[in-house]
């Protein structure tokens, strides 16, 4: 007998629906299950886990050979979620379920020996691909995905289920009921339990840089001796980032479910994402990457932070991996079995110290040759320096500002101004696929840029002076333009484009 089902396979950050064909011929002691569709060797073992759960349930298995088929068979399926369509359709074969219920219903869940339904990763994808597909009429996953799989489905029904015999129940019953899940539960939590800016001593050049790439989406490098707290102002900048959008929310939380980073009680991710990967890391580890493409850590901090520490310490190949999603937003990785594009538009973040020692300054201790500091800066390359718009220097702090009280501005003052100046840059780039300062490109520089004469007297003599790249010139107007946002101002002053020029210390030729 043959029963049909739907499911779904996991393809990069989004979900395609695969149909599950099961066809029982019960002739025969011998019982024989084969599984075709390009499965991994996690669904081949669905077949021991299927058989354990189904007997443990209480329900038997097919005699004879079953053939299970997931269709498009060109499809690379992998993972446990077709453990509870395959039981499922087993039992509709063998006449347990009415075949036609299975039809127009998409399914998801990894069994467990006794019966009980595992979460899966990815229901988030999975909920918003299947509710748009005509076929189906719902969904059924596991309690533990309910929560995620319902607020991405919207409208759609999404039901939950604890076991084997509660999926049972519903074909047979009908007495489990669709999931209610609400999406402003998950809205306002963007400030709850982030570590304030109030609690960083000194450092008011740096903490000055902070907001303003908060403002601008600028990515900033911080340069200073160990202990000086550019870790604690890297940490603090989602604090004052604006909270983000439901699309932005949505479009995050797909990339963490297809990796099963969203916890228990977290089905959406409603915060700026802060990654910070070790400098031992690939470069696959990184921009992501492996035979079928999983996101890497530059896509898990879309909408939010990278902050790469010990920034010389990153392999070469590694860092400069970085250079066209930094530019672009995306990373494109193209591999035998076809091309994948993962969303990366991110704020990096880097810090690092400004010679091997560390401590820089003979005053302070520091041994360093300096061709050993020559060397140990060389490690960055300029192409992407270049790609950095603000470069801050951390200095040493003062024995005042060390035995001093933290009495910096509070995360929330700081954020409030960002939002202004955010607001502002949405205004002006309303109907463009960007909406702050960074993204801009040389048309909106040329537009939203202009500098009077005084000004551009300022910017040649500076581009003289540090000899600076072009790339680094369109930076220096980008950084002077979130400046002025930040002060309310349309136009960008002789201070504004002053201050931003100040922000490329590694432009210099004496650093």
């Amino acid at each position: 007998m043959l029963a049909k089902t739907w499911s779904a396979a996991i393809v990069g950050i989004d979900a395609a629906p695969v149909e599950v064909e099961i066809h029982a011929t019960e002739r025969g002691e011998q019982t024989l299950v084969s599984i075709v569709g390009l499965p991994d060797a996690a669904v081949k073992e669905s077949r021991d886990r299927v058989r354990s759960a189904l007997e443990s349930s209480g329900f038997g298995h097919p005699r004879g050979a079953t053939l299970i088929n997931l269709a498009p068979a060109a499809l690379k399926k992998e993972g446990a979620a077709f453990d509870l369509p395959i039981a499922l359709g087993m039992l509709a074969a063998t006449g347990v379920i009415d075949r036609r219920l299975l039809t127009r219903t998409a399914i998801i869940g990894e069994l467990a020996l006794d019966g009980a339904i595992r979460p899966v990763r990815g229901a988030l994808p999975i909920a918003v691909k299947v509710s748009s597909v005509n076929e189906i009429d719902a969904l059924l996953v596991p309690y533990g995905n309910a929560e995620e799989a319902a607020l991405a489905a919207g409208s759609f029904p999404v039901y939950p289920v604890h076991n084997l015999r509660d999926a049972v129940a519903f074909f047979t019953t009908g007495d489990i009921f669709p999931y209610k899940a609400s999406l402003q539960n998950y809205l306002h939590r963007h400030q709850e339990g982030l570590a304030d800016f109030s609690e960083v001593k000194g450092q008011a050049v740096a903490r000055r840089a902070a907001e303003i790439a908060a403002a601008g989406g600028h990515n900033s490098l911080m340069i200073g001796p160990p202990g000086t707290g550019k870790s604690m102002i890297a940490k603090r900048l989602p604090g004052i980032l604006p909270p983000m959008t439901l699309a932005e929310t949505l479009e995050t939380s797909r990339i963490h479910s297809v990796l099963g980073l969203l916890s228990d009680g977290e089905p959406l991710l409603n915060r700026r994402p802060f990654r910070a990967p070790h400098h031992t890391i690939s470069d696959v580890g990184l921009i992501g990457g492996g035979s079928n493409p999983i996101p890497g850590e530059i896509s898990l901090a879309h909408n939010g932070v990278l902050f790469l520490d010990e920034l010389p310490e990153f392999k070469r190949n590694v860092l400069e991996v970085l250079r066209q999603p930094l530019e672009d937003g995306i990373v494109n990785i193209a591999r035998a079995a076809g091309s994948y594009c993962f969303p990366a538009d991110f704020m990096l973040v880097a810090a690092m110290n400004p010679c091997p020692c560390g401590l820089h300054n003979p005053v302070l201790g520091c041994r360093c040759k300096p061709d050993e500091k020559r060397r140990y800066r060389s490690k960055i390359s300029g192409p992407l320096l270049d790609r950095i718009d603000l470069h801050v220097e951390a200095g040493h702090l003062s024995e005042d500002e060390l035995l001093a009280a933290p009495n910096g501005e509070s995360s929330a003052a700081i954020c409030d101004r960002v939002i202004a100046a955010r607001e502002i840059q949405s205004e002006r780039f309303r109907g463009l696929k960007f909406h702050c300062n960074a993204g801009m490109s040389s048309r909106q520089l040329q537009e939203f840029c202009r500098l009077e004469r005084q000004s551009q007297l300022l910017l040649r003599q500076a581009i003289s002076n540090f000899k600076l790249s072009p790339r680094a010139y369109d930076r220096i107007l980008k950084v002077a333009r979130t400046i002025a946002d930040l002060a309310g101002q349309e136009r960008i002053g002789e201070e504004h484009l002053f201050e931003a020029i100040s922000y490329r210390c590694y432009d210099r030729s004496d650093w």
